[in-house]
């Protein structure tokens, strides 16, 4: 496996907590939801061996610590987290982009404000679910389960989104049952799962793209989804958006957590994809 360095990075609000390992063009991978960095373990090994992959864990989430008080995410400011770090990493030269859910969503904001900084965005089931035609019924869906945060908790607020996104079978195992270093990534997610029902859910579902800018940059975004997850919730915003490209989606293995439940072949299909471009 490539040994990884570990980094923090100053940004306005918050301090991010990032990962390099490997050499060559580099790859950085955005994390969604109330996850880190670690959701991403099981693949950087395999593409480390062509190329310099960045993980973190984006602000507010596990070891990204806010400066001062949480407060609610804006995307734009996410998308310039992510431009800090390729600043930090790759300088001048554009990068390669894989982002997932919320992160997928930093992707398409951020090759939109800063188009020449990414090379290929992978953008994987971004729930920026305001394009759909049923828009008005899933802003209803995540008001709920954030009204069901609000009022009756975690647990309760995470069966409703779980059962209401497709995702009831993603279910990690109990923790007593995991090796330790899943363990400590379950334990992290669950510690950031208030802050994101509180602060990241609705900002980054209530995120609209601007699809005229994306159609200027569509020969580098590939718009993915997982071969399980797509007819579900948050996998229906990516087939709007290729429409516009005049794009097909691209199917990965596995659900919506695909490269945690698949990394291997989840791995190997997205290596070949960043393989495909002419840049």
């Amino acid at each position: 496996m490539s040994a990884k360095t570990v980094n923090k990075l100053a940004v306005p609000g918050a301090t991010l907590h990032y990962e390099i390992a490997g050499s060559g063009p580099v790859l950085l991978m955005i994390a969604g939801g109330g996850t880190d960095a670690g959701v991403f373990s099981g693949m950087v090994g395999q593409l480390a061996a062509e190329y310099t992959v960045v993980t973190y864990d984006p602000r507010g989430n596990s070891r990204s610590r806010y400066d001062g008080e949480a407060t609610d995410e804006c995307v734009e400011q996410s998308a310039a987290d992510a431009l800090a770090l390729i600043d930090a990493v790759a300088r001048h030269e554009p990068v390669y982009v894989f982002g997932s859910s919320s992160g997928a969503i930093t992707g398409l904001e951020l090759i939109t404000q800063y188009p020449d900084r990414v090379r290929m965005l992978v953008a994987h089931e971004p729930p920026c679910t305001e394009i759909l035609p049923d828009a008005d019924d899933a802003r209803a869906f995540f008001d709920e389960v954030y009204d069901t945060y609000r009022t009756d908790g975690l647990t309760a607020a995470d069966v409703v989104f779980m059962m209401g996104t497709g995702m009831d079978g993603d279910a990690m195992p109990p923790l007593e049952d995991l090796l330790p270093e899943y363990r400590e990534l379950a334990e992290r997610m669950q510690a950031n799962a208030a802050n994101f029902y509180e602060h990241k859910l609705l900002p980054f579902t209530r995120y609209q793209p601007d699809l005229d800018a994306l159609k200027q940059v569509a020969a580098r975004i590939v718009p993915a989804a997982g071969l399980d997850s797509y007819p579900h919730l948050p996998g229906r915003p990516i087939e709007v958006i290729a429409n516009q490209l005049g794009w097909p989606v691209v199917l990965f293995p596995g659900g919506h957590g695909g490269y945690s439940s698949h990394p291997g072949p989840f791995a190997t299909h997205l290596a070949h994809l960043l393989k495909t471009d002419t840049v």
